[in-house]
């Protein structure tokens, strides 16, 4: 999807990743989705999972104006520090998930924070940070209203929830944030996750009561 703004034409490119992730004494395989928005000049990257070479080979010359972390688990951070370095851009996380990244990066702290209701700009287009916990503390979605798209790392997925079964989770507030939060989104909204497939808000919303339910 792409939108034309002043400085040209933005555009989300998408990349698969793979690697592992581990938490809570287990490990597992996992394919990861890496989400770059921007144009021919500059551009953020949501997510940079496990391979800092290929991301900024996907990024290529332009100005990479953030690394912005949907949250702190190690199969969507892994490789942040090490791009950060190549490129100089600033790593970005919500505080709330600070002790979830010192588990895997004890000895480099994000360079930013996250905030509900900050905008993320580039290119011409702004991404709003919405803090969506529930998979775990500092989970946040990144809504594009332009490219009507909202990036929701592993917070809402097709099909449902993310995960609430680990340290850091609930599933009653992860279900809370999607009601709130990203199913008040309009209809249309593409929702592009942290793995597999996207889906839409309209796609989703028939589920919430069976989410409900669960958590009960």
């Amino acid at each position: 999807m792409s939108a034309h703004t002043a400085s040209g034409s933005v555009r989300i490119e998408h990349l698969v990743t793979s690697g592992t992730f581990s938490l809570d004494g287990g490990t597992w395989e996992v394919d990861n989705n890496v989400w770059i928005v921007g144009d021919d000049r500059e551009a953020i990257v949501i997510d940079a999972a496990h391979d800092a070479d290929a991301i900024a080979e996907a990024v290529g010359s332009r100005r990479l104006v953030a690394i912005v972390c949907t949250h702190a688990h190690d199969d969507h951070i892994d490789a942040a520090p090490a791009l950060a370095e190549r490129t100089g851009a600033p790593i970005l996380l919500h505080p709330a998930d600070t002790d979830l990244w010192k588990r895997t990066h004890p000895d480099r702290a994000p360079d930013g924070e996250l905030a509900d209701g900050q905008q993320v700009a580039v290119a011409g287009v702004e991404l709003t940070v919405l803090h969506t916990p529930g998979h775990c503390h500092g989970a946040v979605s990144l809504y594009a209203p332009a490219l009507g798209t909202v990036f929701t790392g592993d917070t809402l997925f097709q099909g449902g929830p993310g995960a609430t079964g680990r340290t850091f989770s609930d599933f009653p507030t992860i279900v809370e944030s999607i009601r709130e939060r990203l199913l008040t989104l309009p209809p249309e909204t593409a929702v592009r996750t942290g793995h597999g497939d996207s889906t839409t808000v309209k796609e989703e919303a028939p589920h919430l009561s069976e989410w409900i339910a669960q958590g009960q």
